[in-house]
């Protein structure tokens, strides 16, 4: 697999359910710029894991807003799907959904499962100017840390050598 890390994120252009479940958008990376973007992927609506993720990143939308970040979630399945999804059992969340039907955007971060058309667990963290400076992919069955996820972009966004476990108002060395 290609590094992506340091390169300029691979473009996407998705249609989207909107968090609240009203609507569809559409999203292309461009309309990120300037702002940090928390981009990952899930498996699949309807699943187990998956709305703890995105349900705890909604949770933290705020944080990630004053930070200068907007999130975007995305799997494979339909947009239909994913409203059906946030209007039953997910709920409401403060972000879009997008929908990589064609598997394409899964492809080209280097996440899709081919033989069976999903996705892993991918997360990336895109600076403003639509670098890719942070990946985390991992198996299906265990989920990431909202937390771990805002350290990581305060760190990256500190710009100093962060150690270890560093948190936002240590020193850096």
């Amino acid at each position: 697999m290609e590094r992506l890390v340091g390169k300029a994120a691979p473009h996407f252009d998705m249609k989207t359910a909107l968090g609240d479940g009203s609507d569809f958008g559409r999203v292309e990376l461009k309309d990120y710029k300037g702002k940090w973007l928390i981009f990952f992927f899930y498996p699949l609506d309807f699943t187990f894991v998956c709305p703890t993720e995105i349900t705890g990143y909604s949770k933290s939308y705020q944080v990630f807003q004053e930070l200068n970040a907007e999130i975007l979630a995305a799997s494979t399945d339909s947009i239909y799907s994913h409203q059906a999804w946030i209007n039953s059992t997910l709920g409401k969340i403060n972000f879009p959904i997008a929908s990589d039907m064609t598997k394409q955007t899964a492809s080209d971060y280097g996440i899709l499962i081919e033989e069976d058309g999903i996705a892993l667990r991918g997360l990336f963290i895109i600076d403003p100017e639509g670098i890719i400076r942070y990946s985390v992919i991992h198996d299906l069955n265990v989920g990431r840390s909202v937390d771990e996820t805002l350290r990581v972009l305060q760190a990256l966004q500190n710009g100093g050598l962060c150690p270890i476990d560093w948190k936002k108002g240590e020193e850096v060395l």
